[in-house]
């Protein structure tokens, strides 16, 4: 074995693929890419996800209590990583990235078109916010997109390298 520096520890646990956050507040959509978050619950399903509190989207998540957690697939990469290299502070992320703000059913935060997936997002839990920047959420509704069977996800393991998911293998199991 060999010393790993402790600031490189999180490319050893990277919690699952990298998605889009989107909120919308005072009238205004955005979208921000995140990596740290997890399942907390499967019923309702609830996840743990941490925005830094520099972030854009911190203010509108932390006021409007609400977002949308869109899953891209692996295609969408580029977008992906140009959305996480700029703030919407400075632009509208959805039109110079080009992506397709759709209306929600739940929340006012908008759906992503391109993505295979999107959560709508209710925060229930802010105890941690102060100390961790970290919200939990209950998805509130849930869509996926048919046109796009089998995606692959993409998972960031640090100093701009991402893996992309590999070949699925089945073992049985007890968890739904």
């Amino acid at each position: 074995m060999k010393e790993l520096p402790l600031a490189e520890v999180y490319r050893l646990i990277e919690p699952g693929p990298v998605v889009l956050l989107t909120t919308r507040a005072k009238g205004r959509a955005n979208v921000m890419t995140m990596s740290w978050h997890m399942m907390v619950e499967f019923t309702p399903p609830t996840i743990a996800c941490v925005v830094s509190s520099g972030d854009f989207s911190f203010a509108a998540l932390r006021d409007t209590e609400e977002c949308v957690i869109a899953i891209p697939a692996a295609g969408l990469a580029e977008k992906v990583v140009e959305i996480g290299n700029c703030s919407g502070r400075d632009r509208d992320k959805f039109a110079t990235i080009w992506l397709t703000p759709l209306p929600a059913e739940r929340v006012a935060a908008p759906l992503v078109a391109e993505c295979f997936a999107n959560l709508e997002c209710r925060v229930v839990d802010t105890r941690l916010v102060d100390t961790y920047n970290l919200f939990v959420l209950e998805v509130v509704k849930a869509w996926v997109d048919p046109g796009q069977p089998r995606p692959k996800t993409i998972h960031h393991v640090g100093n701009g390298g991402f893996v992309v998911d590999g070949e699925i293998i089945h073992f049985q199991s007890n968890m739904p």
